[in-house]
């Protein structure tokens, strides 16, 4: 079923039915009530992807996420999600699982499906699988980019809020002060390292690498970190570069007969709802996830419209929760 089939059936020409599915050009009321009844009469849906080949446009966004489960990512979803809605546009989401070659399939699927632009939280610092996409498609890197790629970015200021972190506890007068990391590579997780380095250098200390440890951002390498780093030492206060990670660690903690804060104090990052729920409730660095993901989609809509203009980056001021685990 065609719009050929709806023109014969209406009795005008192929190019009337168009003028009235697009909603373009005069069409008398009594033509288009014809048009629209030989519609309906035949079922006939009109090719969504024709049609946007025609206009330029599909009218959406993709959106690549990490890691669905974290929950910080579905509130920039929503953000996302409500910003495209505002001006017409649908989203396609996308979950990589932190995995680069996940990621590069979805590239190629989002390139297939012909989105206008990309809101794109990477899951490494490899450039070979999206330089030619953000070459061809406006792309708004959230949180990450990707070193050589140059583009618009939406994130937090993660060096501030790695530095306000272990200045709570410095304040607290801790001076053993465990770190443990996100993925190496990822600006997210140096840049909270950085944050922390930067803190205590500022009050005269040296970083220990036996207080150090790395995960991955999820909650069971949060608990491998916090063993880890006990099976060497003993410090008296933990910053974690995420929440998951601080609520694993948090668990081992208890595991292993020590109290928070009494014995070690906690931080976390992001301020998922988790931890406010913890077991005390966990001091943490918020982050405005929702504000993030909707201005990020706002400014793929901006570069969508204007390629010309010039390049953006909007850093949001991090905020400390504090509560009882410090």
């Amino acid at each position: 079923m065609g719009i050929l089939e709806v023109a014969r059936e209406a009795g005008v020409s192929v190019a009337t039915v168009s003028r009235v599915l697009n909603h373009s050009g005069y069409v008398k009321q009594e033509t288009y009530q014809r048009v629209m009844e030989a519609i309906r009469k035949l079922n006939y849906v009109p090719n969504g992807v024709a049609r946007s080949m025609v206009k330029g446009s599909t009218r959406t966004i993709g959106l690549i996420l990490p890691d669905v489960t974290n929950p910080y990512f579905p509130m920039l979803a929503r953000g996302v999600e409500d910003a495209a809605a505002a001006q017409g546009y649908l989203v396609i989401l996308c979950n990589t699982d932190n995995n680069p070659q996940t990621e590069a399939m979805y590239l190629k699927m989002l390139r297939e499906k012909c989105v206008d632009g990309l809101v794109y939280v990477s899951a490494s610092d490899r450039t070979d699988h999206v330089k030619e996409f953000a070459e061809a498609i406006p792309v708004v890197w959230v949180d990450r980019t990707a070193v050589g790629v140059e583009g618009d970015v939406v994130a937090g200021d993660d060096l501030l809020g790695g530095y306000i972190a272990t200045r709570h506890l410095l304040q607290q007068g801790h001076t053993r002060i465990a770190f443990i990391a996100g993925p190496a590579g990822l600006m997210t997780s140096e840049e909270r390292e950085r944050g922390y380095r930067l803190a205590l250098k500022e009050s005269g200390l040296i970083p220990e690498e036996a207080l150090i440890a790395r995960g991955n951002f999820q909650f069971e390498s949060g608990r491998r970190a916090m063993a880890e780093i006990l099976n060497r030492t003993t410090p008296t206060a933990l910053f974690a570069a995420n929440d998951l990670m601080a609520l694993g660690a948090m668990e081992v903690i208890a595991e292993a007969g020590l109290s928070i804060p009494q014995d070690i104090a906690v931080v976390g990052y992001d301020n998922i709802v988790f931890a406010r729920l913890a077991k005390p409730p966990l001091t943490t660095v918020e982050q405005p996830s929702y504000m993030i993901g909707l201005t990020a989609c706002e400014v793929v809509m901006e570069r969508i419209a204007r390629r010309e203009l010039p390049v953006q980056k909007k850093l949001f001021k991090p905020n400390l929760i504090v509560r009882a685990s410090s």
